[in-house]
């Protein structure tokens, strides 16, 4: 029987394009767990991320505004603690929210509507991370991406990245048998955020030897082929792309590994899916997989993301409720900022009531087969921008404009892998000017910009700051109790043992 109000999980891998997995066209990759949540659940095939990074992408489907909205701009940008998210929303409704695993908060607020934490982040919580406008051709060596990534890429049993996710899928596991034997009659809400198949393009020998005789596939579109553009051109610049030699033996090597990553998360995505079937949970629990942002692999020579090309902004996303919504596929654009609405009424809401206006709107529709015309909007205003870059995706058509940089339109439909920019062939002036005309009515870019560059040089000061004297840091430590855990002399055993067990005696027996 399926609740009003259902349970909801949410898996949320990082840097996942979806060209890399089955269920999205690419057979070399293993990764069966997501393959059967998105045969039995509807899948987006125009899902993309609002900024193409890590901070900005999650701040955009936590509060369902885009980053000029909440200045989130970049991987050290603060979220402040007044911007609704998702997590508030769902709590307000009477759902128990519990996190386990990265969100990329950054300031002192490291809960941000969430009742539980389960784990730490894996990211810095200050602003050391805050890229510098004044000098966008300085490569900050310390924490830009390079491509030892690459050329390091193979087999390792140990990561900082593993252990890190090791215990996110441990932790989410945990969370769902309390949540499962709580007695406040709350419906959960749980996110489970994993860091990978993020870079560095290390996995496991168990997940490398997945992939054994397998062809890996290489990038559609080298370097040579395509004239870069200035911004990745710059991107190459920054990190250290156009430095550095990159041999076909690298690219196979870290698209194994980062492929066998996917197997390592879709093997976590298994458990938890298998977790909640036996705690008699699934029938009441609708599943969202979805993922920060993509990874060009290669792609046109990029790596890594920061780009509005196909391979960094697109994005995998499925909700499987098989008992509420048939198995399609949705074609529409769609993106983060639709993930609010989405569990707003879920949980019993309208997107209507939001304390202020969304940018984004519920998929549920979409999930019940109605058939609408949407347009995605995007922003990038972190490192290897020199001003804001915006996007839009409307039907067919892709159009990007930076007041620094030439103008991109692709036609998605004859050009999936963008090949030919068209923004200045003259039989599409008109389109060009239409969506110039756009972009002005959506954005104030020299206002923007001049946003971006006050709200950097604030957030350099404060760094500069708290760390002078004394340093207080901001990560997240996971609070535990152990006076409360297992078996104390001040509780009541019988208490103990009936609450620690689900299904409670008596309820399921076995066959």
């Amino acid at each position: 029987m399926t609740a009003t109000r259902p349970n909801i999980l949410v898996v949320m891998y990082d840097q996942l394009t979806p060209g890399a997995l089955g269920c999205y066209g690419n057979p070399a990759t293993k990764a069966p767990n997501i393959d059967r949540l998105a045969a039995g659940g509807v899948v987006f095939d125009a899902a993309y991320t609002n900024s193409p990074l890590c901070t900005p992408a999650r701040y955009c489907m936590m509060t369902g505004q885009l980053p000029s909205a909440t200045r989130g701009y970049d991987n050290a940008a603060y979220l402040a603690s007044t911007i609704p998210t998702f997590a508030h929303y769902a709590r307000a409704a009477g759902y128990r929210t519990v996190l386990s695993g990265k969100m990329h908060f950054v300031g002192p607020d490291q809960l941000h509507g969430f009742e539980e934490r389960r784990t730490t982040d894996i990211y810095p919580a200050d602003f050391g991370w805050t890229p510098d406008w004044r000098t966008p051709d300085e490569r900050i060596d310390w924490w830009y991406h390079n491509m030892d990534s690459v050329t390091g890429a193979g087999v390792a049993e140990v990561t900082n990245q593993l252990l890190f996710d090791d215990e996110v899928g441990f932790q989410a596991v945990r969370a769902l048998h309390d949540l499962a034997r709580a007695d406040d009659g709350r419906p959960f809400l749980l996110v489970a955020s994993f860091t990978h198949p993020h870079d560095p393009y290390v996995t496991r020998r168990e997940h490398w030897d997945r992939y054994e005789g397998v062809d890996i596939p290489m990038p559609v579109v080298t370097a040579d082929e395509v004239e870069l553009d200035p911004h990745s051109q710059r991107l190459r610049e920054a990190c250290a792309m156009a430095r550095t030699t990159i041999s076909d033996d690298d690219v196979r090597a870290a698209r194994r590994a980062y492929m066998g990553n996917i197997s390592y998360v879709d093997d976590w995505t298994g458990t938890l899916t298998s977790t909640i079937d036996a705690l008699g949970l699934a029938d009441d629990t609708v599943v969202v997989l979805l993922a920060d942002h993509g990874d060009m692999l290669g792609e046109r020579g990029l790596w890594y993301k920061m780009n509005f090309f196909e391979g960094s902004t697109r994005i995998p996303l499925v909700v499987h409720a098989p008992a509420r919504f048939p198995a399609r596929r949705v074609a529409t654009p769609v993106s983060l900022v639709d993930v609010l609405p989405t569990i707003v009424e879920l949980a019993g809401g309208s997107a209507d009531d939001a304390v202020e206006p969304l940018a984004g709107r519920s998929l549920l529709p979409l999930c019940a087969g109605a058939d609408e015309d949407r347009t995605v909007v995007g922003e990038y205003t972190a490192e290897g921008a020199c001003a804001p870059i915006v996007m839009i995706r409307r039907g067919d058509w892709k159009f990007v404009h930076c007041p620094a940089d030439p103008d991109q339109l692709y036609d998605l439909a004859a050009d999936p892998h963008e090949r030919v920019n068209l923004a200045a062939h003259p039989e599409h002036a008109d389109l060009v000017a239409v969506l110039r005309d756009e972009v002005a009515r959506r954005w104030d870019l020299e206002q923007l910009h001049a946003d971006v560059l006050a709200d950097q040089a604030r957030r350099r000061l404060v760094a500069t700051a708290l760390r002078t004297g004394r340093f207080t840091p901001w990560d997240h430590t996971p609070g535990r109790d152990a006076s409360t855990e297992y078996m104390r002399n001040h509780l009541d055993l019988n208490d103990v043992e009936r609450g620690a067990r689900w299904p409670r005696a008596g309820v399921v027996r076995p066959r």
